[in-house]
């Protein structure tokens, strides 16, 4: 018997993580602004990248956008929905890396500050139990950067295995900033694989530049580590 912690679950972020969506957001901010005759730049936009939607609306509203918050997160999800249902583009090795982990077992679960109607478009295109659960943003009072969604994330985990779950077992995998401090806050051993913003390189986090090629293996590694470190 191995020495060495299992990996016990992989909590994955979505936009920009699993799927390349930052372009379909930005767009649809940049729409929904130039009704109101504001100018959205894409600096404006990457500000908004990894935060928790209501947010988003919130700054969006202040810019110009006359719209109650409601009103805004409708459009810019019906937006970016209609754009994933014509062509979802998955980033590199993602789908290959959740594959992996269904057949070794290994449960995983979505935790996304998108709504359950993006989060069910995405997760319905991969096989039946690629994820055990969604984690989306109407289940929180608090998201990312808040690691409210990644307790949460933890605690449906151990539900749904009949077991507590150990974060020190547990990889969470993001692209973003606030979605990085939220994993990292809450324990979760947290991997970054940075998309549409730059992520520094910081303490306690693991940064890979793409998914393509890593295994179940290199996800294990990071358990280890953080186990080791912890001696």
């Amino acid at each position: 018997m191995s020495p060495h912690p299992a990996l016990q679950a992989v909590l994955w972020d979505m936009d920009g993580t699993l799927v390349d969506t930052e372009p379909y957001w930005f767009a649809a901010e940049k729409e929904l602004m130039a009704r109101f005759g504001v100018r959205w730049s894409d600096e404006q936009a990457m500000e908004l990248v990894g935060n928790a939607l209501p947010d988003s609306a919130r700054a969006l509203q202040a810019a110009g956008a006359d719209l109650g918050i409601r009103e805004i997160l409708d459009e810019l999800l019906k937006s970016v929905v209609r754009a994933v249902q014509q062509k979802t583009p998955w980033r590199p090795g993602a789908r290959e890396m959740l594959a992996d982990l269904h057949s070794e077992g290994i449960p995983c679960a979505m935790v996304t500050m998108s709504e359950t109607l993006l989060a069910r478009v995405v997760a319905d295109q991969l096989p039946e139990g690629t994820f055990r659960f969604l984690v989306t943003g109407e289940m929180v009072s608090l998201g990312k950067p808040d690691p409210e969604p990644y307790l949460l994330a933890a605690k449906l985990m151990g539900e749904e295995l009949g077991a507590s779950v150990d974060l020190d077992r547990v990889v969470a995998v993001e692209d973003s900033l606030p979605g990085v401090a939220s994993a990292k806050a809450s324990g979760a051993v947290t991997l970054t694989v940075p998309n549409a913003v730059e992520v520094p390189e910081q303490p306690g986090i693991t940064r890979w530049e793409t998914l393509a090629g890593r295994t179940v293996a290199d996800l294990q590694a990071l358990v280890v580590e953080r186990s080791t470190l912890r001696v």
